[in-house]
């Protein structure tokens, strides 16, 4: 996985960036086939906001957040994408092989 982290408007400290690093291997236990993570962090006055762009094998991830906490805006964050990649990966598991094993099943 390529991890990119960049800042607008704001001072990237090296423990911010190990921060995002840490959470976002947690995307990647759940779904191996991330490709490429470009992650932007972005204060505007009192919000602070985390948003990302995950490229994985068929398609491409997006999620944002916001909140007056730059960590807890990246939390929310990967949440958001953790759920999206879950939901990615179960649209692509074939559930009509075990549909019909189970028909055949009830059939006997």
């Amino acid at each position: 996985m390529q991890l990119t982290v960049s800042g607008h408007h704001v001072d990237l400290t090296e423990a911010m960036q190990n921060y995002v690093e840490n959470k976002m291997e947690r995307l990647e236990r759940h779904f191996d086939q991330v490709t490429t993570v470009n992650v932007i962090l972005t204060v505007e006055k009192m919000r602070q906001k985390a948003e990302a762009t995950i490229h994985i094998t068929g398609t491409d991830v997006f999620a944002n957040a916001e909140d007056e906490n730059m960590y807890a805006a990246i939390d929310m964050l990967v949440d958001k994408l953790d759920r999206q990649i879950k939901k990615h990966k179960e649209k692509r598991a074939d559930h009509h092989r075990a549909e019909g094993a189970e028909k055949k099943h009830l059939a006997e």
